[in-house]
């Protein structure tokens, strides 16, 4: 495989390493992962936060979340539900300026 070929269609090379990437184990097939940020709220949850560079060159967050959950079962239930919402608000603004693939929309303030 030659050189260009490793490429992505960004033209990043997927091969080499970017300045914020742990290198390692954690690179495989081409992409490269930082060491997570972690963020612990005591009693209630911790989240990891983990930028990406997949191996056509995209860049995103990976976001693992660990909440606490109510002991009785209905409240845990709400909570969960509570959890989609507030995931999908996250989402939306969290992705406002990035393109989407293929569409090449943009998402961020109108003109």
């Amino acid at each position: 495989m030659n050189r260009l070929a490793r490429r992505g269609h960004s033209g990043i090379d997927a091969l080499r390493h970017t300045d914020w990437c742990a290198g390692g184990h954690r690179c495989n097939l081409g992409e490269h992962r930082a060491d997570p940020l972690v963020v612990d709220v005591e009693g209630l949850g911790r989240a990891l936060l983990t930028r990406v560079r997949a191996a056509d060159g995209r860049e995103h967050a990976e976001v693992t979340l660990t909440v606490a959950l109510a002991a009785a079962e209905p409240y845990a239930r709400r909570q969960l539900l509570d959890l989609t919402t507030d995931l999908t608000r996250v989402l939306e603004q969290a992705t406002r300026a990035s393109a989407r693939p293929g569409g090449g929309t943009h998402y961020g303030p109108s003109a």
